[in-house]
């Protein structure tokens, strides 16, 4: 935390959540509105983080998965009605260049054309993962949610409503399946086990990997990241940003990922 320093030296900062609280009720009652609350907390504390956000008449920013099952999206959704506040979730990966100029692509395609899709993720971890809440799929949502949330977002942005959902793995470092859609095929595979990676990555010292393959294609999308973040942040303060009935979407396709493989 010490690039707080660079930023925001008099911050005040609070390793208890409970002191966070009552200082953020000290503001709320001497009319000293805070308008966002960002949360960045591990994932199953995301949802009462963010109803406390809203509780205290703050529009909520939220990194993924903004929860870990659709009804508490729902649920959300009704505070958000109750308070008149906005939760907005982080999918940044709409906002890159290359997945933009996909989503349009696509869109603009000829009637009736089906895309065949692979999709590979893997980017190693070392044996701190699994004993953190991340290794907990109660805490985490497990390996889909965890690191694949971004590539599913794009996916049902890109191609739509899910058809068919096959999943053929799903244990504690490793996740695949097959996605059906209107105008897609997709292949995907998400895994923390460097045993995965591909040997040239391997030789060249990479302890990741990313590829996304359109009808034999490759899409190029390895750069560009360092500003999607606050590109994100720009478009909420803008107005814009991705809502909870949007984010649902992918949420409910995690949580039937989960409930598939058990």
């Amino acid at each position: 935390v010490g690039i707080l320093d660079s930023y925001f030296p008099g911050a005040n900062f609070f390793t208890e959540f409970e002191r966070f609280d009552r200082y953020c009720e000290k503001l709320r009652r001497s009319g000293q509105a805070i308008d966002y609350v960002s949360v960045c907390s591990p994932n199953y504390l995301h949802d009462a983080h963010v109803r406390f956000g809203m509780r205290i008449g703050a529009d909520v920013i939220c990194e993924k998965p903004v929860v870990l099952n659709p009804w508490n999206v729902d649920a959300l959704a009704e505070m958000e009605k109750e308070t008149g506040k906005k939760v907005y979730s982080i999918l940044q990966l709409r906002l890159h260049p290359a997945i933009i100029a996909l989503r349009e692509k696509i869109l603009t395609g000829g009637d009736g054309k089906k895309y065949a899709v692979g999709l590979k993720y893997i980017t190693a971890r070392g044996n701190w993962y699994q004993s953190s809440w991340k290794g907990d799929i109660d805490k985490s949502g497990g390996i889909a949610t965890n690191i694949g949330i971004h590539f599913f977002d794009i996916l049902l942005w890109i191609f739509g409503e899910v058809k068919k959902n096959i999943v053929g793995r799903h244990d504690s470092k490793t996740a695949s399946g097959k996605l059906e859609f209107s105008n897609a095929e997709v292949n995907w595979l998400l895994s923390i086990d460097a045993e995965q990676l591909p040997p040239e990555a391997k030789s060249n010292g990479h302890s990741s990997y990313r590829s996304l393959v359109i009808d034999g294609e490759e899409v190029k999308f390895n750069d560009g990241f360092n500003e999607l973040h606050t590109g994100s942040y720009r478009e909420i303060l803008s107005g814009k940003g991705v809502r909870l009935p949007e984010t649902r979407k992918v949420i409910q396709l995690l949580h039937d990922i989960r409930s598939n493989s058990s």
